[in-house]
């Protein structure tokens, strides 16, 4: 883990308690719209193919989101253990230290910047469909 003050772990436990707090009330208030604006009402009242796709996007489009919202509290819940247990702060692929300022912005941050670009050009082109 890197050595950070208790100052310093203080900052970053708040950053993730708000940011988890923030996502938990989005994801409560989506479902709650979505609850009452269900698929089958929007689809019931389309006329037309264009109407219907309409329909369709938002439902993805709410799903897609809410599904994103609970992966990000995911990995603040794996960022909060990892601080407790003291892993905490550390590159997981060089093992170098995560500068204080990075998890600051990022809290569920697990590369540092340079295996972070690397990760990224490497898995690029993964999810991506080609011709």
């Amino acid at each position: 883990m890197a050595a950070f003050t208790a100052d310093e772990t203080a900052q970053i436990r708040q950053t993730l308690g708000k940011r988890q707090e923030q996502l938990l009330g989005e994801i409560r208030d989506e479902l709650t719209r979505s609850g009452e604006q269900h698929y089958i009402d929007l689809a019931g009242r389309v006329t037309d193919l264009g109407d219907a796709s309409v329909a369709d996007l938002i439902a993805d489009t709410d799903a897609a989101i809410v599904d994103r919202q609970v992966a990000e509290v995911r990995e603040i819940e794996a960022a909060s253990r990892r601080l407790a247990t003291g892993d905490f702060g550390s590159c997981i692929d060089c093992g170098v230290d995560i500068p204080f300022a990075r998890l600051l912005v990022y809290p569920t941050a697990v590369r540092c910047m340079a295996c972070q670009s690397q990760h990224e050009k490497t898995y690029a082109h993964v999810g991506n469909p080609t011709l």
